[in-house]
């Protein structure tokens, strides 16, 4: 990761800015290709649930889209250069690419382990947030750790 902006004093210290700010590309990264993965998802499926699957993909990558955003402008705000490539987010991402096309059962099962991902990842970061007092970092994956989990709940629950 970049170097840090020096200049700034908003009681976390370059340390702990530093880590913090790593762990939130982590989360930054697997959101991102989550994101894509899903738009794939919406433009691709087909099948007899193809308007309910498509409308929820649509709701969920919408949702990630705004996710990203506040999880790049919170590396910022830490004086961090949030990533921002396929290559930086493909080197930082915890979840596969998919280049195909699956059915839309193995749709469902694949975004269930991608929301199951980016909670796990927030979580290993939440550690770093609040040993350093960041409690806006921490609010911010508090919130991603409930959405991704109630997500990968709902979308666990149409494969039974």
């Amino acid at each position: 990761m970049a170097q840090l902006e020096t200049d700034i004093d908003i009681g976390i210290d370059a340390d702990g800015r530093q880590e913090i700010a790593h762990g939130l590309a982590r989360v930054l990264a697997d959101s991102y290709t989550l994101y894509v993965k899903t738009h794939n998802f919406h433009w691709n499926v087909t099948g007899p649930m193809f308007h309910t699957l498509h409308a929820m993909f649509e709701e969920q990558y919408t949702e990630l889209s705004t996710a990203v955003d506040e999880v790049a402008e919170r590396i910022r705000a830490l004086g961090a250069y949030a990533p921002g490539s396929y290559k930086a987010f493909a080197e930082l991402t915890s979840i596969e690419e998919e280049t195909g096309v699956p059915t839309a059962q193995d749709m469902i099962r694949q975004l269930v382990k991608g929301h199951e991902t980016v909670a796990r990842t927030a979580r290993e970061v939440f550690p770093a947030a609040e040993k350093a007092g960041d409690e806006p970092t921490a609010d911010l994956l508090t919130q991603r750790m409930q959405l991704h989990e109630k997500t990968a709940w709902m979308l666990r629950s149409l494969l039974q």
